[in-house]
């Protein structure tokens, strides 16, 4: 059972899965596909029961005694006889009764049934945690209207024999469990509850219909969905009193004749099973009022079969396979009011003979013409078709909504003009070239959606309409109507992005202004600085985007009239500042400004609800602060400012803010910055739009393992933040570890998504996220060959290679919608899809990395695709389903070329998704391709090399990097700081962390090779590894409140890149602009190698600690743990991530306790008056500590050992820390 479920994974070997298996990790997913997992409460979770002193009735002329008490299902069972169950049993009903604490005892209940016979149990617990455990369970019972007992998801294979004793019990749930036969407690004891109305058994993989069931004749309700069930027997007639029966999601092919009988049943569920036509027993279920028969088979409706069901007034046929509607005679079909034909293969619909038709569904078909009849018609949905006309008749006066977007409409017909109450109209992605001025006119219309279009112009306004909101983005509109503020009174929302405008209208005829317009959207127009002028008569706006436009300046004296205004963007204009009067603005949360050329920092530091300011890629030198900071102010972005230097007192200041980003400068030579160059550099920008947490995170390593490699991946948990930062933080150690396992891109690729769904461990079982992973390499067969790009993924996260100016999808969607064999797959696996296409009302996401107990409909097996790369490959966009809904393909591709910087094109096309309309997280990577062959940045040949000998057996100092292995640091962007106040949460779980095995240190002896460049790289050295992969960070965010600044004195110069204020010392790395290639030299003797062996945390790196604080130095580069012990970097730099938590702008701050708290993290260390718990220290043998006072007697004695010792040890020397460790 296990092989299979692996292998229904997406596991092909049979080694792999053999080793698999043998995962103690698997108990997390496989107990949701065919186990029964053991729950060692499971008896108390269905019965409490135990030996206590028992008194009768509210009088004293009963004593206490010892008695057995049981309290199961509705009743309260207490013996006659003391320990045991063979004597007289008391039954004490509950519902509805009283459960009180009498305060005269301890410990002590009082049990109370209803009625005016009540009776009255004392019961008196040993201990308080059974006193509890009882209070709180029948607590519950009492406060019931019914008899219910819910034993659902307990993993039963029977009932507990006790609940029989509650003979009133009416209903029953034991949904989700493993329910018998046979047995005390099976399924065919049920008859004995003989007041039993409701009975729930879905979910039970029974295979056989329990004729038991038809024994209980007090039945109303019966569910047996799931159960994959081929028949009914003929037994179900006996069930007169059935009003409602549940068969969904089984593998009935027809019904027995005797089903109609059943005169009483008013519903009956047939979805997802195996119809091939409507069964005609149904024509005598006259109570029957709906027919549902979604994700069956069936290919054709004959409307006459429904003129002979007369009682059937609303029809679900979604998800079959329907090809025709046919209509043989001319016989009308009067009672047929709701009809859904959603996502079948209709190619033309005809339903004028459906004369009371009042709401209509019929999307993601092939209809190319849609013939209705308009009598009664309420409601139309016909989006995603290919229609060109619409014809109903008569018109449909009583139409309130109609949806026909992405179809191909050139026109709108002339009835839309005469519809008297249409009052929402959505007509976005069709080829319409002009609207109708009637319509623009109408009375009712408060709603018009017409974006996507071909539209050169709007009508005037005659009159005053009551339009509350007008979308016209992606459209060729120069200008808009005269008279839109001052005739559309109670527009609200505007939105006309992406067009050609040079103005807008004014809001008034006269100075006095009565605009209720409160959003407006102008993003990507040609608007100038006198646009401000009119913008001063929406004085209600709330949210003003008016970005990538033509910008110079915002009027001041217009602004501060803006005193409503929550939100502003003015990204990707030519502003040079941001005008004082923005202080004026009390209620702004949110300003916008990247990519301008703001060179003073704007006055908003005192508005008191400020939340989010991003000033990115600007021109920024310096920040003129106050003397405190608003604590609502949570992000500040300040990165690709490359002239901003802040001062210590101003760091101070901002070290409250949740999250600050900023550029670090680099610390690499000249030499460094050539030998660490790429072929690529990336960029990426994430925004939580109008949601409070981001759910979306990247993952961004331009150095990626020992050869020209990168790693880039994009992780989308819709509603959860926690699987996209485990995913975030742990897929790259597994790509690591896969590619030493298999060279072959399907395999190891698959491996790495089916072994990051197994480590989310706990938290995979529930939450799951759509997962991208972009891996750039050499050809296999030839390591010095061109580049190909390898692709996986699963969920909606999309990628979208460049070429010569064109877009290349290289992945897909698994979504519903959008995927028809993966809706094929998930109707087969008898999934339930609910109306709004998700699988059991979860996701509309087919495949997922999580979501165990959606196994088998929903898998983590990804789709995987490689792209040779060439010259002529500009970029890749990596992007989530919220930027790709709202951004088409070729919009992104000419949005990215038209800027230079992939992290200012990042932040454009999440810009651009929000003005669009998203209100969503959106995340963007674009990584910035130079495949050919004028990258080459080879070194001319020399002759001549630098030999180095062995370093000294006597020194144990062997781990040291040559200067050969500089720091790889991203070549674009620069490298992003993000600085998180609160304490980083290395509690988010051991099984999150790193997964890589540590390697080994390469071997051989240490030279100074030529310069090679990316396309070019240098022969790999006799006695290296050359399939060695080292482990990459894919995130770094380091913090502590309490730790030590790292300095003796007030007087000594602060390290680079250490950032103190007295009690606290941040220093923080981002790993999506920043990887670190961690080499090695050569052990020289078998203590060396022992010594790396326990020293192979950081295995080049030099370390010092003081004070809780450890810091390594490689070739340069600073990389500071505040508060943290080494044990908790052991795994992998990687780990560092599930430090912070991300929010919007692609900021880390520390996570909050909460009921989410990943489960997987109870190994994780503890925090002790803001420390955590050491680990077990190093043998003190292999430390050596040098005190200050014995600097300059250590060097001299070091001079004469091997010159790489020496001159690292120098290095060491010079970084002014007081001591070091080294490993």
């Amino acid at each position: 059972m296990v092989y299979d479920y692996l292998a229904s994974m997406g596991y092909a070997d049979p080694v792999r899965v053999q080793q698999e298996a043998a995962n103690s990790d698997l108990s997390c997913l496989i107990r949701f596909y065919s186990e029964r997992p053991v729950n060692a409460d499971q008896q108390e979770r269905t019965l409490l029961k135990g030996v206590f002193s028992v008194r009768k009735g509210k009088t004293q002329l009963h004593k206490w005694a010892e008695r057995q008490v049981i309290l199961c299902g509705t009743c309260l069972i207490v013996a006659s006889v003391k320990d045991s169950l063979t004597g007289k049993m008391h039954i004490l009903p509950l519902v509805g009764g009283k459960v009180e604490e009498v305060k005269r005892r301890q410990h002590c209940l009082m049990f109370s049934s209803a009625g005016s016979q009540a009776q009255t149990y004392f019961v008196n617990f040993d201990t308080l945690a059974d006193y509890q455990r009882w209070h709180r369970q029948a607590s519950k019972v009492v406060s019931q209207t019914v008899s219910l007992v819910d034993l659902s998801c307990y993993s039963l294979e029977t009932v507990p024999e006790y609940l029989f004793y509650s003979q009133d019990i009416t209903h029953l749930n034991l949904r989700h469990n493993f329910m018998s036969l046979q047995g005390p407690g099976g399924l065919l004891n049920l008859p004995r509850f003989s007041q039993l109305k409701s009975l729930n058994l879905s979910h039970n993989r029974l295979g056989v219909f329990p004729e038991c069931v038809c024994e209980i004749l007090t039945l109303t309700e019966l569910n047996l969905s799931c159960n994959s069930l081929h028949t009914i027997p003929v037994q179900i007639g006996n069930l007169q009193s059935l009003q409602t029966l549940s068969l969904d999601g089984n593998h009935l092919s027809s019904l027995p004749e005797e089903l109609g009988g059943l005169f009483q049943l008013n519903s009956l569920g047939l979805s997802f099973n195996s119809f091939s036509h409507i069964p005609a027993v149904l024509e005598r279920l006259s109570a029957v009022d709906k027919l549902a028969m979604a994700g069956n088979r069936v290919e054709s409706l004959e409307l006459c079969t429904l003129v002979r069901m007369s009682h059937l007034k609303i029809i679900d046929l979604r998800l079959n396979r329907l090809r025709w509607v046919k209509s043989e005679n001319l016989e009308a079909v009067n009672q047929v009011t709701q009809l859904d034909l959603r996502d079948n293969c209709l190619d033309s619909l005809d339903l004028s003979s459906v004369c009371n038709l009042e709401n209509l569904h019929c999307q993601r078909n092939q209809l190319g013409t849609l013939t209705l009849s308009g009598f009664t018609l309420r409601m139309l949905h016909a989006s995603s078709n290919r229609l060109t006309t619409v014809n109903i008749y008569p018109v449909p006066n009583q139409l309130t909504y109609m949806d026909l977007s992405q179809n191909l409409l050139e026109y709108l017909p002339d009835w839309v003009c005469d519809c008297r109450k249409i009052e929402m109209l959505d007509v976005t992605h069709n080829l319409l070239s002009e609207l109708p001025s009637r319509l623009l006119n109408s009375l009712s219309l408060r709603k018009l959606l017409t974006g996507n279009n071909r539209l050169q112009r709007v009508p005037d306004l005659l009159d005053h309409v009551p339009l509350e909101a007008l979308d016209l983005q992606h459209n060729k509109l120069a200008e808009l109507p005269e008279s839109l503020f001052y005739k559309a009174l109670n527009l609200k929302y505007l939105n006309v992005s992406a067009n050609a405008l040079e103005s807008i209208p004014p809001s008034s005829q006269s100075e006095e202004s009565l605009s209720t317009l409160q959003e407006l959207y102008l993003t990507g127009n040609n608007l100038n600085e006198n646009c401000g002028a009119v913008l001063v008569g929406h004085q209600n706006l709330r949210i003003l985007h008016i970005a990538y436009n033509r910008l110079l300046s915002f009027p001041a004296s217009k602004l501060s009239k803006l005193e409503l205004l929550e939100e502003l963007n003015l990204s990707g204009n030519k502003l040079k500042t941001i005008p004082s009067t923005v202080s004026s603005c009390k209620r702004l949360h949110t300003l916008i400004a990247h990519s301008n050329h703001i060179t003073v920092f704007p006055e908003i530091l005192n508005l008191p609800e400020i939340k989010l300011v991003d000033l990115s890629c600007n021109e920024l030198t310096e920040i003129q602060l106050p003397d405190s900071l608003p604590p609502t102010l949570q992000e500040l972005d300040l990165t690709g400012n490359s002239s901003l230097m802040l001062e210590h007192k101003t760091l101070n200041l901002f070290s409250h803010i949740t999250t600050l980003k900023l550029d670090q400068k680099s610390t690499t030579t000249a030499a460094d910055s050539l030998s660490a160059s790429t072929p690529w550099n990336h960029g990426y920008s994430e925004m939580s739009g109008q949601r409070n947490k981001l759910c979306v995170s990247v993952l961004a390593v331009d150095r990626f393992g020992d050869s020209v490699e990168a790693c880039y991946g994009i992780f989308d948990g819709d509603r959860n933040e926690e699987v996209p930062r485990l995913l975030q933080c742990t897929m790259g150690d597994v790509l690591c570890e896969e590619l030493q396992h298999s060279s072959v891109d399907s395999v190891y690729m698959c491996n790495t998504f089916l072994t990051s769904h197994r480590k989310l461990g706990m938290a995979g079982q529930k939450l799951g996220a759509s997962a991208l992973l972009c891996y750039i390499h050499r050809e296999t067969s030839d390591p010095g060959g061109n580049f190909c790009l390898t692709v996986a993924n699963v969920g909606t996260c999309q990628a979208v290679l460049c070429r010569n100016g064109r877009p290349v999808p290289l992945s897909k969607v698994y979504s519903l919608e959008n995927c028809t064999e993966e809706m094929e797959r998930v109707k087969l696996s008898k999934a339930i899809i609910t109306e709004d296409n998700k699988v059991s009302g979860v996701t509309c996401c087919s495949r997922l990395l999580g979501c165990s107990y959606l196994s088998p409909w929903v898998l983590p097996k990804p789709w995987v695709h490689t792209e040779p790369l060439c010259s002529q490959d500009e970029f890749l966009i990596l992007g989530n389903r919220a930027l790709f809904e709202r951004v088409s393909y070729q919009e992104a591709v000419c949005t990215v070329q038209a800027v230079q910087d992939p992290r200012a094109a990042a932040k454009k096309l999440c810009s651009l998704a929000q003005s669009y309309g998203c209100k969503d997280n959106i995340g963007a990577v674009v990584v910035s391709l130079h495949i050919g062959e004028d990258s080459c940045t080879c070194d001319p040949l020399v002759s001549t090399t630098e030999s180095r000998g062995p370093p000294s057996a006597t020194v144990p100092v062997t781990v040291t990097p040559g200067p050969s292995d500089p720091v790889n640091l991203s070549s674009s962007s620069g490298i992003v700081t993000e600085f998180s106040s609160e304490t980083s949460a290395s509690e988010m779980g051991s099984e999150a962390g790193s997964t890589a095995s540590d390697e080994h240190p390469s071997s051989g002896p240490v030279s100074r090779p030529e310069r090679r460049c990316s396309l070019h790289p240098a022969t790999t050295l006799s006695g290296t590894h050359p399939n060695l992969f080292q482990r990459q960070p894919s995130c770094a965010t380091f913090s502590s409140n309490q730790s030590d600044n790292g300095l003796d004195s007030d007087d000594e110069a602060p390290l680079e890149g250490v950032i103190s204020n007295g009690s606290k010392l941040e220093v923080e790395v981002d790993i999506h602009c920043c990887a670190f290639q961690l080499r090695s030299g050569a052990p020289d003797s078998p203590k060396d190698l022992d010594f790396e062996k326990r020293g192979s945390d950081y295995p080049n790196g030099k370390m010092r600690r003081q004070n809780s604080v450890v810091v390594s130095a490689t070739n340069g580069c600073l990389l500071a743990v505040c508060g943290r012990e080494i044990a908790d970097l052991k795994k992998s730099p990687s780990t560092s991530s599930l430090f912070g938590k991300k929010l919007s702008n692609g900021s880390v701050v520390a996570p909050e306790d909460s009921h989410n708290l990943i489960e997987v993290a109870l190994e994780a260390p503890k925090k002790k008056s803001g420390y955590f718990t050491a680990p077990a220290q190093q043998d003190p043998e292999d430390q050596l500590i040098v005190p200050p006072s014995l600097e300059q007697e250590v060097r001299e004695q070091l001079r004469g050992q091997s010159p790489l010792v020496s001159e690292e040890f120098s290095t060491c020397l010079k970084m002014n820390i007081d001591w070091c460790v080294y490993v």
